[in-house]
């Protein structure tokens, strides 16, 4: 098993309220839950570094399997096992697919607005929020892709339920965390999603986590997606 602090390896811990910590690596001051059992903290900005190397990888990808294209970004170096990386990884390798089987977007404006958005999600929010950030990011994309504002009509309607189903494919399976199992739950679901209200049809594969070595928290058969399965 691998541990989870970038600075000792040491296993993370969760606080029920925030409090002010420095980052270990950027030494910024901010409010957070999350620290290490020895007491590390690094903010999301330090945690995803090496995150906007995405964009380069999507704009070259011609796959139109949005599972295919994010497995290829979990083996990049910036991905952890877990982190809010995966809250901007979702979106942009749902864009990417998107756009390949034939979707019309602007894709590398896209993939810039992804990150915005998905980078404003914080890390924790599966359990702090009520809302995991793989699942809002599946959100985002449909918003990305129907030009949804809040004064929009169906755009806003199809974003919310994208969100929706996303969220409860992963309340289904329940906790704790899996950043992975997560984010194929939720590209799953949009790509069947699309394929109903855009009609653009993605493509999908049978996934097999092969991640559950790194992953502490692993559910094992418990998950869709464990090897034991299949």
């Amino acid at each position: 098993m691998k541990e989870e602090c970038l600075i000792c390896k040491a296993p993370l811990e969760y606080l029920e309220t925030g409090v002010l910590m420095e980052c270990e690596i950027c030494h910024k001051r901010e409010n957070s839950k999350t620290r290490c059992v020895n007491g590390h903290y690094v903010c999301n900005d330090c945690h995803t570094k090496g995150l906007d190397s995405v964009i380069g990888v999507c704009m070259t990808e011609t796959s139109k399997n949005p599972i295919a294209v994010i497995e290829k970004i979990m083996t990049m170096p910036f991905c952890h096992m877990h982190g809010p990386e995966h809250h901007v990884m979702v979106g942009s390798a749902l864009l990417t697919a998107y756009k390949n089987a034939g979707g019309d977007i602007d894709l590398h404006g896209a993939l810039i607005e992804m990150m915005n958005r998905g980078k404003s999600v914080p890390g924790g929010a599966c359990g702090f929020w009520g809302a995991c950030g793989a699942g809002i990011s599946s959100g985002m994309f449909i918003s990305i892709i129907s030009k949804s504002t809040p004064l929009a009509n169906e755009p806003f309607a199809l974003s919310h339920k994208m969100t929706a189903k996303s969220l409860g494919q992963i309340g289904e399976i329940g906790g704790p965390r899996c950043c992975k199992r997560d984010s194929f739950l939720s590209i799953l679901a949009a790509v069947d999603f699309v394929k109903d209200h855009f009609g653009v049809e993605m493509e999908k594969s049978e996934v097999v986590c092969h991640f559950s070595a790194q992953n502490n928290q692993c559910i094992g058969k418990r998950c869709p997606f464990s090897k034991a399965n299949h």
